[in-house]
């Protein structure tokens, strides 16, 4: 539980300098209040923050249905995720290759940068935390991919 907890507090102080919690608040994992889901059965949270607003920092959870898996794609700016619960698969490239695709596991931190082509899922249900700023936007390399919960297109 420390090294989650010191895990979680490093991805909190990767947040831009400057950026304050707007009110102070909490949730346990099995409280999280999901506010999105889509037809695949994941779910998208927004913690605080607002992803609308260029250059805000905003906290965000998501939950991946075991087997749920979102072919390549990026997003507008660089994600920070702590894998809360179960275990991430994530790959790089335009082509989604599972056997090039990496598990994270429960308590594992990743960075995945602005722009950066890539495919995930999981073979658990898997929760995550991540952090990022706004304006956040999903670019599929396929046009015609059906998102997971919270897809923001890009305009």
């Amino acid at each position: 539980m420390t090294m989650r907890l010191l895990m979680l507090t490093g991805a909190l102080l990767c947040l831009p300098a400057g950026v304050a919690a707007e009110q102070a608040g909490g949730w346990a994992i099995d409280s999280i209040p999901w506010q999105e889901q889509a037809a695949d059965g994941s779910r998208f949270a927004l913690l605080e923050g607002s992803r609308e607003a260029p250059g805000e920092a905003f906290s965000y959870a998501f939950f991946i249905p075991a087997g749920g898996f979102d072919g390549p794609h990026a997003h507008s700016t660089t994600a920070r995720v702590f894998v809360a619960r179960g275990a991430l698969k994530l790959g790089y490239g335009s082509t989604a290759d599972p056997a090039t695709m990496i598990t994270y596991p429960q308590d594992s931190y990743v960075v995945v940068p602005a722009r950066t082509v890539h495919f995930d899922g999981a073979d658990v249900d898997t929760i995550i935390i991540g952090t990022a700023t706004g304006r956040w936007a999903t670019t599929y390399v396929d046009p015609h991919a059906g998102g997971s919960a919270g897809t923001r297109p890009t305009d």
